[in-house]
């Protein structure tokens, strides 16, 4: 079972997503808090596997949040909910450890996957922000460093490619129709291109992705 725990100001939709999650025969909620502050001291107690954070709370806001769930001891993934209005944080939650971002109005199948991906570690970067939190990348620093040359100079065509299609913001599902194989093919491909470049998750590689514009 993946223990979840929801944080976000409105009670609605706190409800509406643990109704949701609880739909699930592999998923339970273990508790819902209304800001920041509630949501570190639920996951101190409750010890979640993911931590489904609304970026926008009052109080601690999720940025904050994710910076303290992130430091706790038994440290919970977290996966941030967005809107386009919020993307301007996106990039702050990046650095405090986000590992997953998911628009607030994606399709109940695809928050279940969601969680799912980010309790394994994996990570998920909806594709309907990725071009635009990439881009914020890019904005701030559009040059690659040395470091980050010599790893892509490391890596033969295939992994460029699949490096490029993280940068999408696709899921392994995906990726694996784009390249003819089998999703649990690509989950083990992603893994091993993930430690070859240094990067804890697949929001840390789209982003090198797009600033090397193979994300095209």
């Amino acid at each position: 079972m993946i223990s979840v725990l929801v944080a976000d100001d409105s009670e609605i939709v706190r409800r509406g997503l643990s109704d949701i999650l609880a739909s699930a025969d592999d998923i339970h909620v273990v508790g819902q808090a209304w800001d920041g502050h509630s949501a570190v001291d639920l996951a101190r107690r409750m010890s979640p596997d993911v931590a489904l954070v609304d970026i926008r709370m009052p109080g601690m806001d999720g940025l904050a949040a994710t910076r303290e769930l992130r430091a706790l001891p038994a440290a919970p993934r977290v996966l941030i909910l967005t809107t386009f209005s919020a993307d301007e944080y996106v990039e702050e939650a990046i650095a405090a450890g986000a590992g997953g971002f998911l628009l607030k109005n994606s399709p109940p199948e695809e928050l279940l996957r969601a969680v799912r991906y980010v309790a394994t570690g994996q990570g998920v970067l909806d594709p309907a922000v990725a071009g635009r939190v990439m881009e914020q990348a890019a904005q701030r620093s559009n040059r690659l460093t040395v470091e980050e040359q010599g790893l892509l100079d490391g890596l033969n065509d295939k992994e460029r490619r699949l490096l490029g299609l993280i940068g999408r913001g696709l899921s392994n599902a995906a990726i694996g129709e784009e390249i003819h194989a089998s999703e649990g093919t690509v989950k083990n491909q992603v893994s091993r291109l993930l430690a070859k470049i240094g990067a804890d998750n697949r929001v840390q590689a789209a982003r090198l992705a797009y600033r090397a514009g193979l994300e095209d």
